[in-house]
């Protein structure tokens, strides 16, 4: 009864909702029109069912997260958070971030979105402690950075500027949903 009572009172959710699915499929469209070209581009049946899982699995949180929040700023941290996400995934299944795609750091940082994704669920989408989960968040990404960079875990193919730059590039959107969701608590609160 409440979802349809939300449902109705914001009937721009379902035109949303088609858009990013909508979006989602012709991102999945792209590489198989360039495969149609002498552009390089060669994907494998394997290739758009990770990515196809991936791009579900990114609408699928958005989404989620969507419906559980209130106002526009908390909206718009989980989209931080979200795509945020799913660049890094997709960054590290596509090169790797550190190194070659076989490196340990790369296994360390899959699991990044994991402890996001828990620890969203664990404080059950409440805007005020989002904004903490997204700090540990950026907190671990920058200590898996940090192991990387001390292990020479990129080296030879990287250098330790690379890791740190890769790092503090795909640190950037959680400490960014971490601000949205402190703002969104504080204008939440002055109400």
């Amino acid at each position: 009864m409440t979802l349809w009572i939300r449902e109705r009172a914001m009937p721009w959710r379902g035109r949303w909702s088609a858009a990013i699915w909508t979006t989602a499929a012709a991102l999945l469209l792209v590489p198989a029109i360039a495969m149609r070209f002498d552009t390089g581009v060669n994907w494998t049946a394997s290739d758009f069912v990770v990515m196809g899982v991936l791009l579900a699995l990114t609408c699928g949180a958005f989404e989620l997260a969507t419906r559980m929040s209130g106002g526009w700023l908390s909206r718009a941290a989980f989209a931080v958070a979200v795509l945020g996400g799913f660049s890094m995934v997709w960054a590290n299944l596509a090169v790797g971030l550190v190194g070659d795609g076989f490196n340990p750091a790369n296994a360390m940082f899959m699991g990044i979105p994991l402890a996001a994704a828990v620890g969203t669920l664990l404080v059950r989408f409440r805007t005020a402690r989002m904004a903490r989960v997204m700090l540990v968040v950026a907190a671990l990404h920058a200590l898996v950075g940090v192991v990387a960079v001390v292990g020479g875990w990129g080296l030879p193919v990287n250098g330790p500027l690379h890791t740190v730059g890769v790092t503090l590039f795909f640190m950037a959107p959680w400490l960014l949903s971490a601000l949205l969701f402190r703002l969104a608590a504080r204008t939440r609160s002055a109400d």
